[in-house]
């Protein structure tokens, strides 16, 4: 139930991107250019539209993620499952200084890492995407 509760939104909107970007891709010009050659249909959405419909969809998986680790501080308390959002309060609550520092400073890592492994996935995604000054 817990697991539900937190997912449940983010699949919703997660599905809702991912069908409007795929609609947005399917209408470009180099879909169209691709099923006049004779490419097969699942070919086409897999390998050419699906790649560029995904880099909105990791974003938002990203952004949900450390959100579902840092956010979860609700759910943990409704439910009373132990986890790191139940402990922040617990610190808050006693006022225990060094509790919430670390907590504060474990999500914000965990957000840091998070949008690390973002970038790398819009890199092996789609390999045309580059960082850095190089022209």
């Amino acid at each position: 139930m817990p697991a539900l509760t937190l997912g449940l939104h983010s699949v919703a909107f997660i599905t809702r991107v991912t069908r409007s970007s795929m609609l947005e891709i399917i209408g470009e010009n180099y879909i169209r250019t691709a099923m006049a050659k004779g490419l097969r249909e699942s070919i086409v959405i897999l390998k050419h539209a699906m790649k560029n419909a995904l880099i909105p969809v990791i974003t938002l998986i990203g952004l949900d993620f450390g959100s579902y680790l840092n956010g979860s501080v609700l759910t943990e308390t409704i439910f009373s499952w132990p986890g790191i959002g139940r402990y922040a309060v617990e610190g808050i609550m006693k006022r225990d200084a060094p509790v919430v520092m670390g907590t504060v400073l474990f999500g914000a890592i965990v957000f840091v890492l998070t949008n690390l492994i973002v970038d790398i996935l819009y890199h092996w995604i789609n390999p045309r995407i580059r960082y850095g000054g190089r022209d």
